[in-house]
């Protein structure tokens, strides 16, 4: 018997997910995370699968693994101590960055500090142009002078970022391989090879986080690596990447940047494929886990993605799936303030100590303490059995804040939830907007283990008809890991107008990432199915400081149809800001190609059909929208396809909480999933 496990570690716990490939059963369980000790957990969570299910290690046949350790080290700062080396005249570009301010309304907010401050920035001579072109030849008495000085401060790895390396990375890989002679065992990173993009800070910023991370998470890699060994799992693991695919472990120890926000893409492609097995065309994606909240949009059953997303306090350019995150999760920590105001998070009480009622140490009170005074938990193991829930505990950590508040204790913690939801309805309005989306034609798609209790009360607030929530839902980005393909996006910057002249260069190029990409899944993944590309270019009208990344049919690059790439940039500039110039020049900035190496997508087991309303397993007292009211209580296993039940209610099963408030009606599709839709 063959199973397919994924592993996601998040803020509080590690979700397991396995799933039986010859069934299409799926077992889940939770296993505290150990954040002190990383990998501890996932050694005790298959530990679990074999006690709980039978799961041994010799039956895991392909294993998946999101892991926060890469940016983990940047939020904590705790990378390596790196030096860069750029172009001589050249060495402010991280001080300068984009001379943004962080908070434009307030004047006193400062950038960050750079991963490499300046004193550990050295000039060396070079020049490329913008052409690619050499205009002064690598000086080696001068990288010499810089290696010298940064071995005297304890480098423990050098980021090289020259002028125009995207174009023509010739120095920086002689660079690369005279420190690599000169300095054996020093670790380099040549900003061409980790992503060779156009914008000068931009492409540095991306090689310094990955630089920054790599040595730590590869030494995560290989650890795991031989846990998994020792333990009898044969199977060689797949890291989930931020594009949401996945990659071997082993590349995953030099292309980590690739794998930075694994945890946030992974749940998305969850919520994905949960989305077209519902059959629900347009989905916002809400995952509440234990530090924050994750929002995406999914339309047709595939995320959207962006360049740009923040690791901590710095940007990286990789393609990512697009993920808002909002700083309230279960975990998100109640306070207030000198003015008596309340907030939540986005201080985390994490999983050590955890929220006070867990009876591990916390002693201040967080949103999941809140749901806990109101009544909604408390009434099942949570975790599948990690914690109990005490709440004696939690109202004792509420108890200032009801006093700082002079409320009693219950309106207290009703108050700390409509702050949550408060802080959840700010940030989803701007993606929304930013995004050009009418949340009114959306279903809210509630995981993680906090997203089912928040996700009615926050349909609400933004006018959402209804709710979507897994038969999984706090397993749900372990589940994503599991159905992700192999996946590697490539780039290649030509700066050309979009015209007849330039297109044997289009096509030339679009050729050679083509290639590159069918060699990268075939060679260093070991894929053999039949690989499926997906090009598109970055494109603006010339003048304009941005792009737009267009998709592109590869049929029209063969054919020269430069018309009809022109026409679907047009359309995409009209969706988003709403005209288009059509008579203006186009410029292709760069080409850019995916490749996908599909894999095995599991067929998800289908209930029998037992119509009827379902009968509560309970009545419970909680304080809801300002009222004390008694409650059905549903256990989740019990509400199967076809049955039917009417808000208010809670229903608890091991991962989650789903609280329903008045005006919802609820009903159970073929798969298990719940639907909970709002009356008019």
């Amino acid at each position: 018997m063959a199973y397919r496990v994924g592993v996601d570690i998040g803020g509080t716990f590690a979700d397991f997910c396995a799933l039986d490939e010859a069934t299409g059963a799926v077992r889940t369980l939770k296993v505290l995370s150990t954040p002190a000790e990383p990998g501890r957990e996932v050694m005790q969570g298959i530990a679990e699968l074999q006690r709980r299910f039978g799961i041994a290690p010799s039956d895991i046949g392909y294993f998946t693994h999101g892991t926060t350790v890469g940016i983990n080290a940047v939020i904590q700062r705790k990378g390596v101590k790196l030096c860069m080396f750029a172009t001589e005249n050249f060495v402010d570009v991280l001080e300068l960055a984009r001379l943004k301010m962080p908070d434009p309304y307030h004047l006193l907010s400062r950038r960050p500090e750079p991963l490499v401050t300046r004193d550990r920035v050295f000039g060396i001579r070079e020049r490329m142009l913008a052409d690619g072109s050499v205009d002064l030849p690598l000086d080696h008495a001068s990288l010499r002078d810089a290696l010298d000085r940064a071995r005297a401060v304890g480098a423990e790895g050098i980021v090289l970022s020259f002028l125009h390396a995207y174009r023509n990375p010739a120095h920086e890989k002689e660079a690369a391989r005279l420190i690599g002679e000169w300095a054996p065992g020093l670790p380099v990173f040549p900003s061409s090879s980790v992503w060779p993009i156009i914008r000068e800070y931009e492409r540095t910023s991306t090689a310094v986080v990955h630089g920054y991370v790599q040595p730590r998470v590869a030494a995560y890699i290989a650890s795991l690596q031989a846990s998994l060994r020792k333990a009898g799992v044969t199977t060689e693991p797949m890291i989930t990447k931020s594009n949401g695919g996945v990659m071997t472990a082993e590349l995953g120890k030099t292309q980590c940047i690739q794998m930075l926000l694994s945890g946030t893409a992974a749940g998305t492609m969850g919520a994905a494929f949960v989305a077209r097995h519902a059959k629900v065309p347009r989905v916002l994606a809400l995952d509440v886990g234990g530090t924050s909240a994750d929002v995406s949009v999914i339309v047709d059953g595939q995320p959207s993605y962006r360049s740009g997303e923040m690791v901590g306090e710095f940007p990286i350019y990789i393609p990512t799936v697009s993920v808002t995150s909002i700083g309230a999760g279960g975990g998100s920590i109640a306070a207030v303030d000198a003015f008596g105001t309340l907030a939540v998070g986005p201080e985390s009480a994490g999983s050590t100590p955890g929220p006070a009622c867990y009876g591990r140490g916390g002693m201040r009170p967080t949103l999941t303490d809140a749901f806990v005074v109101c009544g909604f938990m408390g009434h099942s193991e949570l975790g599948y059995s990690a914690v109990t829930v005490d709440r004696a505990k939690a109202e004792a950590a509420m108890a200032p804040i009801a006093a700082a508040l002079g409320r009693d204790l219950q309106s207290a913690a009703e108050a700390v939830i409509q702050v949550a939801i408060s802080g959840m309805y700010r940030e989803v309005s701007k993606l929304a907007a930013h995004q050009g989306v009418d949340l009114r034609e959306f279903s809210l798609l509630a995981f993680g283990g906090g997203g089912p209790m928040t996700a009615c009360l926050l349909a609400r607030e933004l006018g959402m008809a209804s709710v979507l929530v897994p038969t999984t839902p706090g397993v749900l980005s372990a589940l994503g890991g599991l159905v992700a393909d192999v996946k590697n996006d490539f780039i290649l910057t030509v700066y050309a107008p979009l015209s007849v002249e330039t297109l044997p260069q289009l096509r030339e190029g679009f050729g050679r990432l083509a290639r590159e990409a069918e060699a990268w899944l075939r060679d260093r993944q070991g894929h053999r199915g039949t690989p499926r590309l997906a090009a598109s270019a970055d494109l603006r009208y010339h003048g304009q400081s941005f792009e737009i990344e267009t998709s592109i049919d590869l049929a029209w690059i063969d054919t020269g149809d430069v018309a009809r790439i022109a026409e679907a940039f047009h359309r995409e500039h009209e969706r988003i800001y709403g005209h288009a110039d059509r008579e203006a020049r186009v410029d292709a900035v760069a080409l850019r190609m995916i490749v996908i190496g599909e894999s095995a997508k599991p067929a998800l087991p289908t209930q029998d059909r037992r119509a009827g309303p379902a009968a509560a397993d309970a009545w419970i007292d909680v304080l809801l929208d300002g009222q004390p009211r008694r409650v059905a209580l549903h256990r989740r296993a019990d509400l199967v396809h076809g049955m039917t039940f009417d808000g208010p209610c809670v229903i608890a099963q091991d991962d989650t909480t789903t609280i329903v408030p008045d005006g919802y009606a609820g009903s159970v599709d073929a798969f298990g999933n719940l639907h909970l839709t709002r009356g008019s």
